[in-house]
């Protein structure tokens, strides 16, 4: 069986908090066996990418542009496309479910794309408005853990 694959997107700049936050998710999904999915750049992105290379774990960056190596660091498999940010329907096509976490404009996309297409929304100190959130949660720990409980729901019903 193939790892779940959850998405966390946030801010291209995070606060120190927000990062910290990214970083213990995506250690948090590692642990668990499953892929962080992201926008592959640098603010929740990088946080969430190292915090997952931290423990070993596969993270898929999907890139605005054209060049691999402009990857954050904790990236494992870049995938660039030249598509700047239209590749966030990507980001949201490749999750299963996805942890929302602070955001702005293009975060707000990748959240809509996710509502359009049934892929579920956790918020965790998110700036989202509520309604294209499925759940607000309090920590870290509990956002992946709904986010892995949501996307192992979602295949179900899927096959």
């Amino acid at each position: 069986m193939r790892p779940l694959r959850i998405g966390v997107i946030g801010s291209g700049s995070a606060t120190a908090r927000e990062a910290g936050l990214a970083h213990a998710v995506g250690v948090a999904v590692a642990r668990a066996g499953a892929v962080v999915v992201c926008g592959g750049m640098g603010g929740v992105m990088q946080a969430a990418a190292d915090g997952a290379a931290s423990e070993g774990g596969t993270v898929v960056g999907i890139l605005p542009g054209g060049d691999p190596a402009q990857a954050a660091g904790g990236v494992t498999i870049p995938i660039p496309t030249g598509l700047g940010e239209a590749r966030n329907v990507l980001v949201a096509r490749a999750s299963e479910a996805v942890v929302a976490i602070a955001g702005e404009w293009g975060t707000l996309s990748e959240a809509a794309f996710c509502r359009k297409f049934g892929i579920p929304v956790v918020g965790l100190a998110s700036t989202l408005p509520e309604r294209v959130l499925d759940e607000i949660v309090g920590g870290a720990a509990e956002a992946a853990s709904r986010a892995l409980e949501l996307a192992a729901e979602r295949r179900r019903a899927l096959a």
